[in-house]
């Protein structure tokens, strides 16, 4: 533990005279003494620790130490200065022009960790405010990744009925006030167990509705809202499918909006290694063998976006993605073929 000044990630210098208590490992911080305002903003963020810098970090201001957990997002927000370094990232090219910098600083508001630090100390305040940032049309990313759902993604649908969540972001009061501007939060949709990180804050705050299948039902969860029962695809308003996924948890459940965009929580997505969509059984935690099933059952849709919890979004034709998800179903079916041998 140490007691250091700190920053917080919206930009300003917090008071040296207050007590931060960080543990190394998940940047918990002893909020005890803190005024209820600098309460609100500061969301459990601090910067990373200098003295904890990766040894794969070029010289020069940003880098990122060794709490990191791989989640990714850093290497899909701002790829000209971040990069894999065995199962961590690393800074590999300092940001040089004022976009490279603000995509570092995105990069560094949205880490779960806390992992990403700026020995310049430049404020975050407008990257901050770039959240939810838009994808297309009306569908949104919403950066502030949370450390409990392992850096999962989280998505905005702005539609006229009523916006829905698309699983958790970590609550931060900059974020909760872009959502507000664009029309708040009627819904949030919960794909699996995994994701759900601060669903308690949002739904809160926005007096939501949340949706999830009993089967992923927890004690964190015991009192939501909408609750999905089976296998058949659920019709949640006349624009939004909830088509039961079981596999990589046994309630897990994808999103289907305008038949075009799929949320696809933890089961599939865009492998940038292999150029094609991906799952893996090394994060299956219910069943390869369900999860296979649920797969094939996916060839009876039509969409051209992939938006996952985790791995990278792919946007294809329809009929290019429906070839890469037949694929990937003989694939797996070929793997839990070895499996059984």
């Amino acid at each position: 533990m140490r007691v250091q000044q700190r920053r917080n990630v919206c930009g300003g210098v917090l008071s040296a005279s207050v007590p931060i208590r960080v543990h190394l490992c998940s940047s918990v911080v002893d909020l005890s003494s803190w005024p209820l305002l600098l309460l609100a903003d500061y969301t459990r963020r601090v910067m990373a620790l200098v003295e904890l810098r990766l040894a794969d970090n070029v010289a020069g201001d940003f880098f990122v130490d060794s709490s990191c957990i791989d989640c990714d997002l850093c290497r899909q927000i701002a790829p000209d200065t971040f990069s894999q370094a065995g199962d961590q990232s690393a800074v590999y090219r300092q940001p040089r022009t004022p976009d490279q910098v603000f995509a570092a600083l995105k990069a560094l508001v949205t880490c779960p960790t806390a992992s990403i630090g700026d020995i310049a100390h430049r404020s975050a305040k407008a990257a901050a405010g770039a959240y939810p940032e838009l994808i297309n049309e009306n569908v949104y990313f919403c950066g502030f990744a949370s450390e409990s759902s392992y850096g999962a993604s989280s998505y905005l649908i702005v539609r006229p009925e009523g916006n829905l969540l698309v699983d958790s972001p970590r609550f931060a009061m900059p974020l909760a006030k872009r959502i507000t501007e664009l029309g708040g939060v009627k819904l949030m949709f919960l794909t699996h167990r995994d994701d759900v990180a601060d669903h308690v804050r949002w739904v809160a705050h926005f007096n939501a509705e949340r949706v999830l299948h009993r089967d992923d039902v927890s004690r964190s969860t015991a009192d939501v809202e909408r609750v999905l029962i089976g296998n058949d695809a659920v019709r949640i308003d006349h624009d939004l499918l909830a088509i039961p996924t079981p596999g990589h948890t046994r309630g897990h459940t994808v999103l289907l909006y305008r038949n075009k965009y799929l949320f696809s929580g933890d089961h599939l997505w865009w492998s940038p290694n292999y150029q094609s969509l991906h799952a893996s059984s090394g994060v299956c935690w219910f069943s390869w063998t369900e999860q296979t099933r649920s797969m094939e059952r996916l060839l009876e849709y039509e969409f051209e976006w992939i938006l996952p919890g985790h791995g990278r979004r792919a946007r294809l034709d329809p009929g290019s993605m429906r070839e890469q998800l037949a694929n990937l179903v003989t694939r797996m079916k070929n793997s839990s073929r070895r499996f059984a041998s």
